[in-house]
């Protein structure tokens, strides 16, 4: 009976082969996109927006997103509660907001990643946003972390 069962078992395990994926690896590929391909008014759009979150730090006054310019979700995310929380931080340890520096434009299957150094009054400051513009040209995200020399696009995901 022992043996049966211990037959059983092995007969089970060959038939349960693993299955292969198929997965597509464009969708993760991020490629870096020459100046002479930058669309120039999504490029606009999303310095603008990024920089009128950032101001919102010196200014206290948010200008609140439309569905023209961001995404639901996005539009959803960034209230004037939120900003002044982390403006409060920023400001404390970055000082004020001065300006981005465009770094490089990246792009994904769905996206268009803008990567901008932000300028801030102290020294200390070493401080990255990317503004993400979906293929609605919507801007479908926008993220600030520290500044890495290398473009990490794991961050991304």
């Amino acid at each position: 009976m022992k043996k049966a069962g211990l037959i059983i078992c092995l007969l089970l395990l060959i038939g349960c082969k693993s299955k292969t994926v198929s997965r597509d690896t464009d969708d993760l590929k991020i490629k870096k996109i020459a100046v002479s391909e930058i669309n120039l008014n999504q490029q606009k759009k999303a310095y603008e927006l990024g920089k009128r979150v950032l101001e919102t730090c010196n200014t206290s006054k948010f200008k609140p997103f439309n569905e023209t310019e961001v995404t639901k979700s996005v539009m959803e995310n960034t209230t004037e509660e939120r900003l002044t929380k982390t403006c409060t931080r920023f400001r404390q340890y970055y000082g004020s907001f001065i300006d981005l520096k465009l770094d490089g434009v990246y792009k994904t299957k769905q996206e268009v990643i803008y990567r901008y150094h932000a300028l801030y009054s102290k020294k200390v400051a070493n401080k990255e946003l990317r503004v993400f513009v979906d293929e609605n040209n919507l801007i479908s995200a926008i993220k600030s972390m520290d500044w890495d020399e290398k473009f990490d696009a794991k961050i991304t995901e």
